[in-house]
């Protein structure tokens, strides 16, 4: 996918808690920003970016909460790419296309299958002070 991120037109950036309630927050906050940019929810797409932010955000929660108190997420949208991103300030950058390991993985491992069987990419960008990081997903509409 050619898209450069900075090029999209839509864009919205909610902070949240690192609690569980952000998973609710963070979908429905996608739902109305992406009705609100005219993609029809019922799109293909859809469905499924809404299961990998869930995961992405559970992720966080889960993991970074000890040393990230806030999660926030970077919703963005072209007329043929939909991206979001997940950023905690937990330094470990989890590897996203290794194998899954009896310690877990499982959440990472639905991501990329859903990501990879979309046509999509993705990324993780580590903070400037390696301190954080984002994971960006990047699908095709």
């Amino acid at each position: 996918m050619g898209t450069r991120l900075e090029a999209l037109p839509h864009r919205h950036v909610l902070t949240l808690p690192a609690m569980t309630s952000a998973v609710r927050q963070a979908r429905e906050t996608a739902e109305r920003a992406l009705a609100e940019w005219g993609i029809n929810l019922s799109h293909p797409t859809v469905g499924p970016a809404l299961l990998i932010l869930s995961e992405l955000v559970t992720n966080s929660v889960r993991h970074a909460a000890v040393l990230s108190p806030q999660v926030t997420v970077i919703y963005a949208a072209g007329p043929d790419c939909l991206a979001f991103a997940v950023h905690d300030r937990h330094p470990y950058q989890p590897p996203l296309y290794g194998a899954v390991t009896d310690t877990g993985g499982g959440g990472l491992a639905t991501v990329m299958e859903l990501t990879l069987g979309l046509g999509g990419t993705a990324v993780v960008r580590g903070d400037a002070d390696g301190n954080g990081k984002s994971i960006w997903i990047t699908l095709p509409l």
